[in-house]
């Protein structure tokens, strides 16, 4: 919702401010479409060359991303949490029943419970791995602390590419706004025998691809771009309390210390206190 509020309050500053020092409208409106097409298609057609099929398939979503906001909130952080505790309790309890549970995730008990706030299969994945491994006792701490590290890279550099992607385009965005502008230098001198009011219509035409190029850069592409970066790294937190809770475990600590562990290195605004998990905890108790 603040990014479309943005998107506006740049609108409005921009073509209001134009509009409120006497600027007109209709050399814009004439040029602005043929300019469109070249500055935008050039970008697409940039975008196409750098990226895989999958990756372009994948913008029209990831572009809604940055207007929804970010994935996890409290709720799903609380989940998290609640979910380790279940899983390092049979972990402890009953680890032969524990390998059903994450051959076969989506049909298990444990995680049936937390499927609406977790529903997202690659955490699932990574939760279900590190348990496999605990499995086949691997039990090195600092070994594991370092093939999660490596593998919460590969998963950034996955869900960040988009936003880097984006921000490439729209770092050529002006440059490419530059060359609409060159080709309209050039359209106004084949007509240099032309009255002075056309020539100051086709050279504002012109200048529009300037002012296209840097205004789609700098107020709308960059700045989503800088969205879809920010959120996608402030879901990835959610990884890291995942991380850290098995880590610790690992390391010999009791559930609840593991536990305590993850919420505090969940990010302020979304951390649960000691209570309320604590309360979430004793509910789930009772509804099993």
């Amino acid at each position: 919702m603040f990014t479309l509020v943005g998107l506006i309050v740049v609108f409005v500053a921009v073509f209001g401010g134009y509009f409120l020092a006497g600027g007109k409208f209709e050399i814009i409106l004439k040029a602005l479409p043929y300019e469109f097409m070249m500055i935008g298609g050039a970008a697409l057609g940039a975008f196409i060359i750098s990226n895989s099929v999958s990756g372009v398939k994948k913008v029209p979503k990831e572009v809604l991303y940055a207007f929804k906001g970010e994935t996890w909130h409290k709720s799903h952080y609380l989940a998290v949490l609640c979910l380790a505790n279940d899983l390092l309790k049979l972990m402890k309890s009953n680890p032969a029943s524990l390998e059903a549970q994450i051959d076969d995730p989506s049909n298990s008990e444990v995680f049936k419970r937390y499927t609406d706030e977790i529903n997202e299969d690659e955490l699932i994945e990574v939760i279900c791995d590190i348990i496999r491994l605990t499995q086949m006792n691997f039990v090195d701490s600092s070994q594991l602390d370092d093939l999660l590290e490596v593998r919460l890279e590969g998963i950034s550099h996955k869900k960040m590419a988009l936003a880097h992607a984006l921000q490439a385009v729209a770092d050529a965005l002006p440059a490419l706004g530059i060359v609409a502008a060159v080709l309209g230098v050039i359209k106004t001198m084949a007509s240099i025998d032309q009255p002075p009011e056309v020539l100051g219509g086709l050279i504002g035409g012109a200048l529009v691809g300037t002012f296209l190029g840097i205004f789609l850069s700098y107020g709308i592409v960059g700045p989503i771009a800088a969205k879809m970066d920010y959120q996608s790294r402030k879901d990835l937190s959610i990884y890291g309390v995942t991380k850290e809770i098995f880590v610790c475990c690992l390391q010999g600590h009791s559930v609840n210390i593991c536990l305590e562990i993850g919420r505090q290195s969940i990010p302020d605004g979304k951390r649960p206190s000691f209570d309320e998990v604590e309360k979430k905890i004793s509910e789930l108790r009772l509804k099993a």
